[in-house]
């Protein structure tokens, strides 16, 4: 009787648990339409998403925000094509290849990684890669290249952790059956281990993708904040998440309201981009 009532009560916690997580949920996203929705419609959905112009202080005020969506694809295209290839194979390594004393020292050091704050990354990324990038391309320092560079760094941990746990999921049977057929160590992991677990390499990009798109205070001190369109890989951006943290603590009546609608654009892009992958990722699973 007693294990029956625990169990009851512990089902009572865990449902609790997920329903206020579904609230919070639904409340964010009550908030942020009912806050951005109306001023879309009133301005225009299409002036809005392909307007080329932020000019909140001008008479009258532009507030296109296509710049700003064509910073956070680009800087977020650059730290995919960084972070994804080499969270994966270091996931790979630490899984299939590292030994006992090198896992020991590695393994802390990427968990370390996930609990640095975004703004000691940024400031990293100010003192050293700024200057590395401006003695190389010329200019600033502050662009799509080093702000590129500093998302593909802030992703390693969340791909490589997700990525090792799915790797490390897979049955110890499909190697061994490899090795039996006569694949070397390095192929049965290539060709056997790496598909069968796509599934969870899969959840760690889409995981790494909304980490990056959504960073705001590192990307702040080396994008270059610029509101225009994207003129070159060495040339300063805004994105749509750096666009509301500078402008929100000042901003009032339609400007906030603008702020507000392009978080409801960034809101429905990370939806969007999740639906995607999840959508990829069911066929993947199915194939």
């Amino acid at each position: 009787m007693k294990s029956k009532s625990m169990e009851s009560i512990m089902k009572t916690i865990f449902f609790i648990s997920a329903t206020v997580s579904i609230i919070a949920i639904v409340l964010i996203c009550i908030f942020i339409f009912a806050g951005g929705v109306p001023f879309i419609a009133e301005y225009g959905l299409k002036d809005f998403l392909l307007g080329r112009e932020w000019q909140p202080s001008d008479t009258p005020a532009s507030f296109g925000i296509l710049p700003m969506i064509m910073g956070s694809i680009y800087v977020t295209i650059g730290a995919i094509i960084l972070g994804v290839p080499i969270g994966i194979l270091t996931a790979t390594y630490l899984a299939k290849f590292c030994n006992h004393k090198v896992y020991r020292f590695l393994k802390p050091c990427i968990n370390l990684m996930a609990g640095i704050p975004s703004i000691v990354y940024g400031f990293f990324a100010l003192v050293v890669l700024v200057p590395i990038i401006r003695d190389i391309f010329g200019g600033t320092g502050m662009n799509i290249i080093t702000a590129s560079i500093l998302l593909g760094i802030m992703i390693l941990p969340t791909i490589v952790n997700i990525s090792e746990s799915a790797i490390r999921a897979v049955p110890q049977s499909y190697y061994e059956g490899s090795i039996a057929l006569g694949a070397s160590h390095e192929r049965a992991i290539i060709s056997v281990v790496l598909p069968a677990a796509r599934s969870g390499i899969l959840s760690s990009v889409i995981l790494g993708i909304g980490r990056a798109i959504g960073e705001t205070m590192a990307v702040i001190l080396v994008a270059g904040n610029q509101a225009r369109m994207p003129a070159g890989l060495t040339k300063g951006v805004r994105t749509l998440t750096t666009n509301i943290v500078m402008e929100m603590a000042y901003a009032a009546d339609e400007h906030r309201q603008a702020l507000i609608a392009t978080a409801t654009v960034l809101f429905v892009f990370i939806l969007i981009i999740n639906g995607t992958f999840l959508i990829i990722k069911r066929r993947a699973n199915n194939g």
